[in-house]
């Protein structure tokens, strides 16, 4: 799917640019005012982990489809992508409370319950690639 906005995050307001680029595509999407802030601050998170972790890297939003049987359901995918350090241990910063920062932890295991689709790719020395997808809800049925 195409691109619909690329936000490079090298400081706070990347952060803040990405957050909005967010919002504004899910409500273009049409998505409710609680998904809306679930996307907004799934972003946040991983953008400020770029911040934090990578000084430097880009929040891409890409507009989604699927077919479903009632029809196509519209998403907006979350492509946080970083030249960083890596991840050393993944499983260790997808447990709740893990923190390396004075941050609450609930960092990339709250981002993955506020969207519907997570993954992550890292690579040591190399850098790190997360996507999350949020599919909107079909008016009357449940995703």
């Amino acid at each position: 799917m195409d691109i619909q906005s690329c936000v490079e995050v090298k400081n706070e307001w990347g952060i803040v640019a990405a957050r909005q680029a967010g919002r504004d595509l899910s409500r273009q999407i049409g998505f409710g005012s609680v998904d809306q802030a679930r996307i907004t601050t799934a972003i946040s998170e991983l953008a400020r982990n770029i911040y934090l972790y990578a000084k430097r890297g880009e929040i891409r939003l890409e507009l989604v489809e699927k077919p479903s049987n009632l029809g196509i359901i519209k998403g907006i995918r979350v492509i946080a992508k970083d030249d960083g350090p890596g991840i050393q241990d993944i499983r260790q910063v997808m447990v709740d409370g893990f923190t390396t920062s004075s941050g609450l932890g609930a960092g990339l295991p709250g981002v993955k319950r506020l969207m519907d689709e997570f993954t992550i790719d890292s690579e040591i020395g190399v850098g790190t690639t997360i996507t999350a997808t949020k599919w909107a809800q079909m008016r009357g049925h449940v995703r």
